[in-house]
């Protein structure tokens, strides 16, 4: 716990000196790093701090958490909320403060919408920095494919480091009003971004259609009953990449399944995709440590030559 106690206390002393910080992980327990805390998380999105439970903690050790960091922060600043993700409909409280109405993660001059205390997640991903990061860079003047859109934050990133285009595609037409709402946030020109929303696995016709691509983003869920599952339907996406963009281009192809590896990934491309060349495996982000790589997300780059 004093380690937790610590990390909070830095977070105090930034609080203390800057107006607006950036939203990140303050504690990563998953990774197995830390023996004892593999139950929980810490993540800042000012004001809010948000302790995640993946388990059922130790008795009073919540109730001893909170008596000890409360002092740190000045409660007319900050809202803590513990999440339950072990329990049904993973339930969210509020231990101190008042939640803002509107709350948002932020990104140097980025923001993005959450639902804090709402919904099991926040709607914006802390792990997936390293995957923005090379968006940036890569973005510029790019017709973009956003494969599994959520609520598009790879959107705004690439509409606002200069893409040319972004087509967000998923089945979730709450989740797109989400990411509209992003751009319509951000300041973004409408005439950079289109919505879609269709179930990808069977509407390739509609998918196809902005196109042709030359950047593509897979970034699905690991397991969704009845929509996408990795381990079978990863390799349908991967087969249709040539379509997609037949000049050729990049491909950022995401996994977040623990219990699938890289070389799961790598060979559905060698299967599905063999002309494609890999690049490389981004680095994690060093906010969530992992004592196993395979464990941790999965970010590959892809080179798709022309056809």
């Amino acid at each position: 716990m004093q380690l937790i106690l610590d990390r909070l206390a830095q977070l105090a002393d930034k609080m203390q000196g800057a107006l607006v910080i950036d939203s990140y992980r303050v504690f990563h327990g998953r990774g197995r790093c830390f023996p004892g805390l593999e139950f929980v998380t810490v993540d800042f999105f000012q004001p809010v701090i948000l302790i995640t439970l993946f388990a059922e903690p130790p008795e009073s050790w919540v109730e001893q958490l909170i008596a000890q960091a409360q002092p740190l922060f000045n409660p007319g600043h900050t809202v803590l909320v513990v999440q339950r993700r072990y329990l049904p409909q993973a339930p969210s409280e509020i231990l101190w403060g008042e939640l803002p109405e509107s709350i948002y993660a932020r990104r140097r001059d980025s923001r993005f919408n959450l639902h804090l205390a709402q919904q099991q997640n926040a709607g914006y991903f802390l792990d997936m920095e390293p995957g923005r990061l090379w968006l940036e860079q890569h973005a510029s003047n790019r017709r973009v494919l956003n494969l599994f859109a959520y609520t598009c934050a790879f959107s705004v990133v690439a509409i606002a480091a200069g893409a040319e285009k972004v087509v967000n595609v998923d089945m979730s037409s709450a989740a797109l009003n989400l990411g509209r709402a992003n751009h319509q946030l951000n300041g973004l020109a409408k005439s950079h971004s289109e919505f879609v929303a269709e179930n990808i696995l069977k509407s390739w016709s509609r998918v196809k259609k902005p196109g042709p691509y030359d950047l593509v983003i897979i970034d699905p869920p690991s397991y969704q009953k009845g929509s996408f599952i990795a381990a079978k339907d990863y390799a349908k996406v991967i087969r249709r990449l040539p379509e997609l963009m037949p000049q050729g281009g990049l491909v950022l192809a995401c996994l977040n399944a623990p219990e699938l590896s890289e070389g799961f990934l790598k060979q559905q491309f060698d299967e599905q995709c063999p002309q494609a060349e890999f690049i490389e495996r981004l680095q994690a982000h060093a906010d969530f440590p992992d004592i196993d790589p395979e464990q941790q997300l999965k970010l590959l780059i892809y080179k798709i030559p022309t056809a």
